[in-house]
């Protein structure tokens, strides 16, 4: 199933399109008022914070993920139905808008896309925008969990094989964290900042320049690879450019900010791994 979607292709189709923008950064303020400002024709709001993930003790980390009943009733709000096609974006080169990709497929829905390059693309392309809170019929689509790989704190301890940190180099490496409890990164990980997957314009490397940057980062066919953030947002979208270059990678959905909250998680510091 196709990863990207590009904004012609989306201005042609002929099948039924759910959209969701998935406008979200970290330290806020929530997304809501620039979908209002403007957002593609049909567009569905998406909460990252109240959608996208469930909420715990810091312990579970900042975005744990929300239970299979929950991201269904969402995904009927949104309108989803069976057999439909969904595409998510935001305005920020989709590092928000890959974790409804990834979530939706860990859910078993397979058919969903990212706009590549986002709502900027889409205006490139001589797109039209809205200005109006959409509210769509309900859908019927039933989801499940587990269809995509995930590991726990546990098995980021002891990763057997390549371990990638797609936050910042500075926070890997402990120079700043501007959220989580302690600084630097888990040991034994290696730094893969995920907006070097993009260009210039916010759209994903070609697949041949993911793959080679992968590679250079120890990825190979046959080794088993996972990738973490700071809360499992961005992470989604390492996983998504691993996909692209043509690797299947587990999620780390506690991330930085889970491992941070625990007393007896060591940390490492320095760019090394």
């Amino acid at each position: 199933m196709s990863i990207l979607i590009q904004a012609p292709e989306l201005m042609s189709s002929t099948e039924r399109v759910v959209l969701l923008d998935v406008r979200w950064k970290l330290g806020g303020p929530p997304g809501h008022d620039d979908y209002l400002a403007g957002h593609l024709p049909g567009a569905v709001f998406v909460g990252l914070d109240t959608e996208l993930a469930a909420h715990g003790e810091p312990q579970d980390g900042r975005h744990p993920l929300p239970s299979v009943e929950s991201l269904q009733a969402a995904a009927r709000r949104w309108g989803i139905r069976e057999g439909d096609t969904v595409v998510a974006y935001d305005d920020n080169g989709n590092l928000a808008a890959a974790r409804a990709w990834w979530l939706l497929r860990w859910a078993g829905f397979d058919d969903v896309r990212l706009l590549d390059g986002g709502l900027s693309a889409w205006v490139a392309a001589g797109g039209s925008l809205e200005t109006h809170d959409v509210v769509p019929e309900p859908g019927d689509v039933s989801l499940d969990g587990g269809h995509a790989q995930t590991i726990d704190i546990d098995g980021a301890a002891s990763y057997p094989g390549v371990l990638l940190d797609a936050r910042a180099a500075e926070r890997f490496a402990g120079e700043t964290e501007p959220i989580d409890p302690k600084a630097g990164h888990i040991p034994g990980a290696i730094s893969a900042p995920t907006t070097d997957n993009l260009d210039a314009t916010g759209r994903f490397r070609p697949a041949e320049e993911l793959r080679r940057r992968f590679e250079a980062l120890g990825v190979r066919d046959g080794v088993d690879v996972a990738a973490y953030c700071g809360s499992g947002v961005t992470a989604a979208h390492e996983v998504a450019a691993l996909a692209i270059a043509g690797f299947d990678a587990a999620l780390y959905p506690g991330s930085w900010s889970q491992w941070s909250n625990h007393d007896d998680r060591p940390v490492d510091t320095g760019t090394a791994p």
